[in-house]
């Protein structure tokens, strides 16, 4: 086993994040990000100790549980510093002596490890119900997706080309002691070689990128965009895609940003500032009478919905943990009711694109097969893309262009 020094107030403080997380119901980049600002002397080697953990131990949550044979609803501060010991120990590092891990025997670890393998759901560290719901939509597709999915997620930097050029970016980043790779299959993206705090660089700060997943970059990509139009996200949250959409346009045209979360927009106006982007207009949905006033207006419209997050596991593993059956019905039904009426602001001869960061058919193709059912004679399915983990390396997404007629 590898020796690794570890300093005992660090893992209290995961502890005390797990305690966030576990029990008060936070989420963990929140968590992390809480941290840093409480613990401002950290280096960056104890940040990312600490976030490392946090993440690693919410991703492999279930498993851990099962290494040191304890029940799920075990919640409190001595069972998550052995969840943190079971982390350390089938990560192949040396416990430190001095923690004192009570009942923690290493042997035992590793032979329920060992047991754990033959268990899938247990293995991959998911929910039974989650595990046997993509089972049955995708079959022998979901456990190589799993699989996918507890991978440490990359770090993607979208080249905002309003004002740089990639290349020009990843030579400039170079400068700060930020080495990135070029991502061929997402035109504007740049990959981190090693983890940095890239919000720490002169780039960011003037705007020159975005941190947003490959996956995510290509969906303002699909839309078919050029200088000009009039577009509109209708989910945007805090303008991600719009940002993006906003540089294909060049900053010519109209996007209007909207969402039911004014906070989210908040952050929009205060991102496309930085971008130097002026052709984004945001516009908080108030009721059905804020889209009723928007249909038939735009030239694309995006509808970025509300979904599971199945794809974005890498990234966001306490979902998994927070995400209901409940919960997976109603969002069902959402994205029928906002594919049915927020379609509506889309002019005669422009298109839809609906997007999901889901991998599940039901809330992908399943949905746009029922709008097409629903509208034959006003719409049809031009284009529409599956974006596996397991194979491009990145989140899961689902992508589908429609043309109203």
């Amino acid at each position: 086993m590898k020796t690794q020094k570890v300093h005992a107030h660090l893992v209290d403080s995961v502890v005390e994040a797990l305690n966030s997380i576990f029990i008060d119901g936070y989420y963990a980049d929140k968590v992390i990000e809480r941290s840093f600002k409480l613990h401002p002397k950290w280096g960056g080697r104890d940040r990312r100790f600490f976030a490392e953990s946090v993440y690693e131990i919410v991703r492999w949550k279930r498993l851990l549980y099962f290494c040191i044979d304890q029940k799920e609803e075990s919640l409190n501060s001595k069972t998550f510093k052995n969840l943190f010991a079971a982390w350390w120990v089938i990560s192949h590092k040396e416990l430190p002596e001095k923690m004192n891990f009570q009942g923690i025997h290493v042997d035992r670890i590793l032979d329920r490890y060992q047991k754990s393998q033959s268990h899938t759901a247990v293995r991959e560290s998911i929910p039974d119900w989650i595990y046997d719901l993509g089972k049955s939509q995708l079959g022998e597709q979901w456990e190589r997706e799993l699989s996918a999915l507890n991978q440490k997620a990359p770090v993607v930097l979208r080249a905002n080309t309003l004002l740089i050029s990639r290349d020009e970016l990843k030579e400039r980043l170079s400068k700060e002691d930020v080495i990135c790779r070029i991502e061929e299959n997402a035109q504007d993206a740049l990959v981190l070689i090693e983890r940095k705090n890239v919000f720490a660089t002169e780039c960011f700060k003037k705007g020159f990128f975005e941190v947003q997943d490959a996956s995510s970059q290509l969906v303002a990509s699909f839309m078919k965009l050029q200088p000009g139009l009039r577009v509109i996200d209708a989910c945007a949250g805090a303008g991600g895609k719009s940002l993006h959409i906003a540089a294909l346009l060049k900053n010519k045209g109209k996007v209007i940003s909207m969402d039911v979360e004014e906070r989210k927009l908040l952050e929009l106006k205060k991102r496309a500032a930085r971008a130097k982007v002026d052709v984004i207009e945001t516009k908080l949905i108030e009721g059905t009478k804020t889209i009723k006033r928007l249909e038939d207006s735009a030239d694309r419209v995006l509808l970025d919905v509300p979904c599971s997050g199945l794809g974005v596991l890498k990234r966001n593993p306490d979902s998994k943990w927070k995400f209901t059956q409940e919960k997976y019905k109603t969002l069902l039904q959402i994205q029928k009711d906002i594919l049915g009426h927020y379609s509506k602001m889309t002019k005669k001869g422009g298109y839809l694109v609906y997007s999901t960061c889901s991998l599940l058919p039901s809330e992908n193709r399943e949905q746009i097969d029922w709008f097409l059912g629903q509208n034959p004679l006003q719409w049809e399915l031009e284009e529409q893309k599956e974006i596996y983990p397991s194979i491009f390396g990145y989140d899961g997404f689902f992508m589908a262009r429609l043309k109203r007629l």
